[in-house]
């Protein structure tokens, strides 16, 4: 359906109009920056674009009240004098005689956004504007803000759209206090907040921006703040707040750093509510930051692949203190939290058999400093070429088999040489059959393709019977082909090749029966939970921390023999892992099933949205002790798995 950018010309008129060094960095060129960059990245056109409207004071009075949006309107007749004093009035604000304009056209362009989206005209779409409004109060201007624009378009979708499940995501780096105080008792909205707190030193310096500030009445549990409490936050906090703190609540509720950093977090929301993403400008007042953040975000909601983070993914232990403190407050109000125990348990769970294998991976071992070193060396070779904007490719073996693919998705006819496809073929029995052959060139053909940047990501069907040979040569294949770090997620019956390297080069984790087992830090198998509440917990506190951990240049998805996993469940797996591998995911298919789950799946490759899950149910005993017992023995190695609460007994 397409992504909306919606814009007014006019939202440039109001500007500081003496001197206020507190104020002067709230300026027009703000805007004019993010939408010059977004025009030079020919991010605009591919964009449906929207003239923002004023809001009618009706709208206003969603969140504000009568006088104090009387006192703005009369700000438009005021000569400079009066709106300095009137300005003074209040914390960080400076009034214009165009302000009022500006702030209705601010809120219309927010809910003109939320229309288009829950209407189905687009899918999603980003609202430029300004004056930013998270600072607003019912009756207060404050840090630049007037009107509360999101807080507006939160309370006309539950008004006009029956909306009853909203999340609010507010990452600016001030707390959006008055967001928080306008739905602080409405168990409807949902609003998270990570900020700049250092203990309460940093404005707005409010007590209730600290973890502990969790709603109130019927609303308890729906305010969430998540407090920085020293500067320098970098990707890996981020992504953790993200993977153990926001994404768990969003999914249990069922809720309709770097530039780099905007398009995975923007990636990562894109799985809840069906897509439906408004976002709406803040703060952000350095300018070629702002425009830089700007486009990612519009790249990523139009889906095309997130670029790969930069620096190492081991968060701070600033930022753990911080997310575990917001765990801790927020544990009685949520199961999904409740689940994560802290005590790393060092003793393999009695209902899964060891026998016949390796000792459990001891924490600072020789083998797992070794491997771990090997892994630092790795994140510092040279990457791929990067992959290009939304442009998968499906493979089919069966000629006889249409799909209706999205746009941009190619129905690949190509295939590797045959000399090369049998000097492949030649180790593996099961792949010397003309059907099994043909999906193997086919394969090779398609894999060159992603690691050579001419295709983002792909799907190819193989016989059941040649399933486990072909992965094996897709993972060769990458290899010699220049990847540096593969990441291969199997399901179902499929061990692990054994003449694989043990060079760090590859993180083979396999979901799969009732067994859960470490066998080295890059080598780990999983149980496939029944519940999905489970199966969120394996992706948010297992699968995700350590894909982004890994940094992989090429990830694997082999549904194999008696997977298990249903379409929806499949397509959320990978949809979720085009992030950390920067949206270079090929996924393995068996024949049999590959009309309808094809189809799922090239829409998520292409950027879509994952179909629902369904009714959330909490994970079983049995999965939540295999999840942390995997987390127990793979936290010393794996940092980006530590971001957890530890909680009292």
């Amino acid at each position: 359906m397409g992504t909306a950018l919606v814009y007014h010309e006019d939202m440039t008129a109001t500007r500081l109009l003496w001197d206020d060094p507190e104020c002067e960095i709230e300026r027009p060129e703000r805007l004019t920056a993010a939408l010059d960059r977004l025009r030079k990245c020919g991010l605009e056109q591919r964009c449906l674009r929207l003239s923002a409207r004023e809001a009618s004071e009706e709208e206003l009075g969603l969140v504000h009240s009568p006088e104090y949006v009387s006192l703005v309107r009369e700000t438009q007749v005021l000569g400079k004098e009066e709106l300095q004093a009137l300005s003074g009035q209040f914390d960080a604000i400076y009034f214009h005689p165009s302000t009022f304009h500006c702030a209705r056209l601010a809120v219309g362009a927010a809910l003109q956004l939320l229309d288009a989206v829950l209407t189905g005209e687009v899918q999603n779409g980003l609202a430029l504007v300004r004056p930013p409004g998270h600072h607003s109060q019912r009756a207060a201007a404050s840090g630049f803000c007037v009107f509360n624009n999101v807080a507006i378009a939160a309370a006309h979708a539950k008004q006009k759209h029956g909306l009853h499940r909203i999340l609010i995501v507010d990452w600016d780096v001030h707390h959006g206090q008055g967001t928080q105080y306008l739905f602080e008792d409405d168990p409807s909205v949902l609003y998270f907040s990570w900020h700049r707190y250092e203990h309460g030193r940093f404005w707005p310096f409010l007590r209730e921006s600290d973890a502990d500030a969790v709603g109130r009445g019927q609303g308890l549990g729906f305010t969430v703040n998540l407090p920085w409490n020293q500067v320098g936050m970098g990707n890996a906090d981020y992504v953790a707040a993200f993977l153990h703190l926001l994404l768990p609540l969003a999914f249990e509720g069922q809720m309709q750093a770097t530039p780099e950093c905007f398009a995975h977090l923007t990636q990562l929301l894109q799985v809840l509510a069906g897509g439906r993403v408004c976002a709406v400008l803040e703060g952000g007042y350095h300018l070629e930051s702002l425009a830089e953040s700007v486009c990612m975000t519009v790249q990523t909601l139009l889906g095309d692949p997130a670029p790969p983070l930069s620096g190492p993914m081991v968060p701070c232990q600033s930022a753990l203190e911080s997310i575990q403190s917001v765990c801790a407050a927020q544990a009685p109000h949520w199961k999904s939290l409740q689940l994560q125990d802290v005590t790393p348990v060092q003793t393999s769970p009695s209902t899964h058999s060891s026998e016949g294998r390796p000792p459990p991976l001891l924490p600072g071992g020789p083998v797992c400093k070794t491997a771990a070193s090997a892994l630092s060396s790795l994140l510092d070779q040279p990457c791929l070429h990067p992959a290009p904007p939304v442009c998968p490719a499906v493979a089919l073996t069966a000629p006889d088999i249409t799909l209706v693919l999205p746009p941009d998705v190619t129905q690949q006819e190509g295939s590797a040489l045959n000399e090369e496809t049998e000097a492949w073929a030649k180790p593996h029995e099961s792949l010397a059959q003309d059907e099994a052959l043909t999906a193997l060139g086919k394969l090779l053909y398609l894999l060159d393709g992603m690691l050579d940047g001419q295709v983002s990501s792909g799907i190819v069907a193989t016989p059941p019977s040649a399933a486990a040979a072909t992965l094996d040569v897709a993972i060769q294949r990458g290899l010699s082909h220049g990847a540096q770090r593969l990441l291969c997620v199997a399901l179902g019956q499929l061990d692990r090749p054994p003449d694989l390297v043990h060079d760090g080069r590859i993180l083979w984790l396999n979901i799969r029966g009732k067994e859960a087992a470490a066998l080295s830090m890059f080598q780990v198998s999983t149980p496939l939970p029944v519940l999905t509440g489970g199966f969120l917990s394996c992706i948010l506190g297992l699968v995700l921390p350590l894909a982004y951990g890994f940094q992989p240049e090429l990830v694997l998805v082999a549904l194999g023999p008696a997977h298990g996993l249903q379409g929806p469940h499949a397509a959320l797996l990978t949809s979720m892992l085009r992030g950390p591998a920067g949206g270079r995911v090929l996924a393995l298919l068996e024949e049999d099933s590959t009309p309808q789950l094809a189809g799922i799946l090239a829409r998520v490759l292409h950027g879509e949205a994952p179909p629902s899950l369904g009714p959330y149910s909490v994970a079983s005993p049995e999965d939540t002790q295999a999840l942390r017992y995997l987390r127990g023995q793979l936290e010393p190695q794996w940092k980006m798995l530590q971001c957890r609460p530890h909680l009292e007994a």
